[in-house]
């Protein structure tokens, strides 16, 4: 699987991740491979320090307008505010071996995860690598985005610190 992302698009889900001390999550929402945007959602969780629920008026909002010709839902994005891009054994058991894509956030980087049965991480995420569009220029197969505090974004073909 081959995703592709804007830099625009990547950039707001680590400035809205930088900006919480809470979980942050959204949907990921495009075209076949091509991820058109991130929209962000109300976490609903009852620890969303720790936990993120994507609020189920935001899913069923997107997906009737999906059914309606819009966008549709390829897949989630959240924070781990204290933690790593890669998934949590939480993650995991909560997500569905269903080919959604899973843009995960954790210190400063960004990483793209697919849920599917016998997953390498956990036994169920795989990492997907995926393109990143801005400017005229097309960054490819990156396994990583990370932001700096000053705001510039820089990406990776092997995420920091993190073994693929």
């Amino acid at each position: 699987m081959k995703v592709s992302f804007t830099s625009e698009t990547i950039r707001a889900v680590l400035c809205e991740a930088a900006a919480s001390a809470h979980e942050v999550c959204g949907l990921l929402r495009g075209t076949g491979d091509r991820i058109e945007r991130a929209e962000p959602a109300r976490n609903v969780a009852a620890d969303s320090a720790r936990h993120f629920e994507i609020d189920p008026a935001a899913l069923l909002n997107a997906y009737r307008e999906a059914r309606n010709g819009g966008a549709a839902v390829l897949g989630w994005y959240h924070s781990h505010p204290s933690g790593s891009a890669d998934p949590s054994a939480t993650d995991a058991a909560q997500a569905a071996a269903d080919g959604r894509l899973w843009l995960i956030v954790g210190g400063g980087t960004a990483r793209l995860w697919q849920a599917v049965a016998n997953g390498e991480r956990h036994g169920r995420f795989d990492p997907v690598s995926f393109d990143v569009i801005g400017a005229g220029h097309v960054e490819k197969s990156c396994r990583a985005v990370h932001m700096d505090a000053s705001g510039r974004t820089m990406t990776f073909t092997a995420a920091q610190g993190s073994p693929l």
